[in-house]
C-alpha cells in the first residue's frame, strides 16, 4: 500500500526517536478502507485526490474508521463530517489557542554527521514513498516549519528545541533556538515562539556552569535534556545519565535552582530510538520522581510522557509489578508522592501521534496520566515538523474521548472539552506565564502571510548564529 494515499494520520511517519507504527491487521482494514473510499469521496467534493488527504473531512473518514474497527465512540464526530465541510469544522471546533511545547527545525548546513545517518536511514527505511532518495532536510528548514507550524495549522505559540549533541554534531544549535525566536517576535509579535536551551550536564562541568551566561545570552524558556545521551558513566555503564544520580543529575539540578534562569527541565523520557550513544535504559522514567522530589521548585516536563513504542502489544491498564512505557512515570511519581498539581508535566509529542490510531491504548495512557497527574498537569506537544502540519493531530485530540465503559472499569476520568482546552493550551499559559488573551487578541489582526516574509530572516538568523561549522556567533 502507498501510504502517500491514505489520510494524514494514518500514514506510517517516523521520528529520529521512533520507528513508524506498523499496521497490524486492523490498522491496516482500517487504511485500506479509507484508501478505496479516499477517490469517490474526493470526486464527489470536487477536490484533487493528494490535496483530499489533508482534508479535515478525510481526517474524519480516518477516526470514523478507527471507531468502526475498534467497536466504541472513541473519536466524538459530528454526523456527515467526513462529507460534509461544516460538519467536520464543528468536530473539530477549538476553543482556545493552540501551545504545542515542542517543534523542532533541521538546519540543512548542519545536515551531516551521525544524527543525520539516523534520521535519513530511518526514514527511507520505514517511508519510501516519501524519502526513497533520504530525508530531505529542506522539509523541516526554518521556513517550512514556520509554514506547517503556524502557517497550516491553529498552533498560535510554540516552543523550539533540538535534539542533543554538540555544536557540529546537532541539527539546530543553541544560539540557531535564540535566532529563530527573535525573529519570530519581529514578524509575528512577542510572545510566540518560547525556546530551549539544550544542556549535557555529563559532558563535563563546563556546560553546567555555562548555563548563567546562556540566561544572559539565550533567555531559554526552559532547558531540555537527552539523559540517554553520552558515554557511559557508573550510573548508566551502557551510556547516559540520570536526572537523580549525585554527580550529574544533582549538580545540573542545583544550577537550575542558582543560575537565575527558568525553573523548567524539560528531559526526553520513553521512545528509544537512534539517537548516538542512546541507551534505552536511561530514557527511563524511574528517576523523574526522585529528582521532582528532591527539587521540589523545579518543574519537570517529561517528554514522551515516558512512552515506548511496544511492536508487540499495546499499553493497557496500569501494571504495577512490571510497569512499563507510561506506566513507569506514574510509578516513580507515585512512590515519590506526587500527584495531581505537583511538579511533574507529562507531555504528548510523538505520544500522541503513535497512539491516536490505537484508540483503547489512547484511552489507557492519557487516562493513566490523567489520574495520577490531573487535568493541569498534561501538556500538548506534537514533535513537528517530522509529520508535517500538526492540523491533523489537533483535530484529532480534539475529537478524542474516553469511553464511560473504560472510565467505569480502570477509574480514569472524562477527558472533557475543558480537560482538552487545558492540554491544548491552559496548562503551558499557566506553566509559561504566557497571556492567552492576549495571544488571541493579536493573533485576530495578524496577516496569514508573516510566514512568507519571514523565510530570509529565518535564514539568515540561522547563518548568522551557527558555531559548529566555524561561522561566529553574532
Amino acid at each position: 500500500m502507498t501510504d502517500l494515499l491514505v489520510p494524514q494520520v494514518l500514514r506510517r511517519l517516523h521520528t529520529d526517536e521512533f520507528d513508524a507504527v506498523p499496521y497490524d491487521s486492523r490498522l491496516r482494514r482500517v487504511a485500506l478502507t479509507a484508501k478505496d473510499r479516499m477517490p469517490d469521496l474526493a470526486r464527489r467534493l470536487n477536490l484533487a485526490l493528494a490535496p483530499f488527504a489533508f482534508d479535515r473531512r478525510a481526517t474524519a473518514l480516518s477516526l470514523e474508521l478507527l471507531n468502526n474497527a475498534h467497536g466504541d465512540r472513541f473519536y466524538d464526530l459530528e454526523r456527515d463530517a467526513a462529507t460534509d465541510e461544516a460538519a467536520a469544522a464543528a468536530s473539530f471546533a477549538g476553543r482556545v489557542p493552540v501551545i504545542d511545547v515542542q517543534t523542532h527545525i533541521i538546519d540543512e548546513k548542519l545536515w551531516t554527521g551521525p544524527m543525520v545517518e539516523a534520521l535519513s536511514g530511518f526514514n527511507k527505511l520505514v517511508d519510501p514513498d516519501r524519502w526513497s532518495e533520504g530525508l530531505d532536510p529542506r522539509m523541516a528548514d526554518a521556513a517550512m516549519w514556520a509554514a506547517l507550524v503556524f502557517g497550516s495549522s491553529e498552533t498560535a505559540v510554540a516552543l523550539l528545541t533540538s535534539t542533543p549533541g554538540k555544536p557540529g554534531e546537532n541539527i539546530l544549535e543553541n544560539g540557531q533556538i535564540a535566532a529563530v525566536r527573535d525573529v519570530v517576535e519581529r514578524y509575528a509579535g512577542t510572545g510566540r515562539l518560547l525556546s530551549h536551551t539544550i544542556i549535557h550536564p555529563n559532558l563535563g562541568r563546563d556546560e553546567i556552569d555555562a548555563m548563567a551566561d546562556h540566561v544572559r545570552n539565550l533567555r531559554p524558556s526552559a532547558w531540555k535534556v537527552y539523559t540517554m545521551y553520552g558515554p557511559p558513566t557508573k550510573y548508566a555503564p551502557e551510556g547516559g545519565w540520570f536526572l537523580d544520580d549525585e554527580e550529574i543529575g544533582g549538580p545540573f539540578l542545583d544550577m537550575v535552582m542558582r543560575c537565575g534562569g527558568p525553573r523548567i527541565v524539560c528531559s526526553h523520557k520513553g521512545l528509544g530510538g537512534p539517537i548516538p550513544s542512546a541507551s534505552v535504559k536511561s530514557t527511563s522514567p524511574r528517576d523523574v520522581g526522585p529528582a521532582a522530589k528532591a527539587f521540589p521548585e523545579v518543574n519537570f516536563v517529561i517528554y514522551h510522557s515516558g512512552y515506548e513504542r511496544n511492536p508487540h502489544g499495546e499499553e493497557g491498564p496500569l501494571n504495577e509489578q512490571e510497569p512499563t512505557g507510561t506506566d513507569r512515570l506514574v510509578m516513580s511519581a507515585r512512590e515519590a508522592g506526587i500527584g495531581h498539581d505537583g511538579n511533574i508535566y507529562g507531555e504528548l509529542g510523538s505520544t500522541w501521534f503513535l497512539i491516536l490510531r490505537r484508540p483503547v491504548e489512547a484511552a489507557h495512557v492519557l487516562g493513566k496520566l490523567l489520574k495520577q497527574f490531573g487535568p493541569n498537569r498534561i501538556l500538548w506537544g506534537t514533535d513537528s515538523t517530522w509529520y508535517g502540519s500538526p492540523q491533523s493531530l489537533i483535530d484529532a485530540f480534539r475529537a478524542f474521548t474516553i469511553p464511560e465503559r473504560m472510565q467505569e472499569e480502570f477509574g480514569y476520568p472524562a477527558l472533557t472539552d475543558e480537560t482538552k482546552d487545558k492540554i491544548l493550551s491552559g496548562n503551558a499559559a499557566a506553566l509559561y506565564g504566557i497571556d492567552i488573551a492576549n495571544v488571541a487578541e493579536n493573533l485576530a489582526g495578524m496577516s496569514p502571510n508573516w510566514t512568507a516574509r519571514a523565510a530570509p530572516a529565518l535564514y539568515a538568523a540561522l547563518d548568522a548564529s551557527r558555531i559548529g561549522k566555524g561561522v561566529p556567533r553574532l
